[in-house]
């Protein structure tokens, strides 16, 4: 799905950013140029890149 619709950023490019290593809203958006423009992506950017995280965090729990 479409998160930026004004530099045709999916929701998969984010949920890639934070599987290689970015941990931030901030990180994202330098590296892949999101919320740029005109910002209505960020609500829901930040919510997939928290859910990202909560998912990561607790698969290493699971692991340790």
């Amino acid at each position: 799905m479409y998160v930026c619709l004004c530099r045709g950023i999916t929701d998969q490019d984010i949920k890639d950013a934070v599987a290689n290593g970015a941990e931030s809203y901030r990180e994202i958006r330098e590296l892949l140029d999101l919320g740029t423009c005109c910002g209505r992506c960020a609500p829901e950017a930040r919510a997939i890149i928290s859910d990202e995280i909560a998912e990561i965090a607790g698969r290493i729990a699971v692991a340790a």
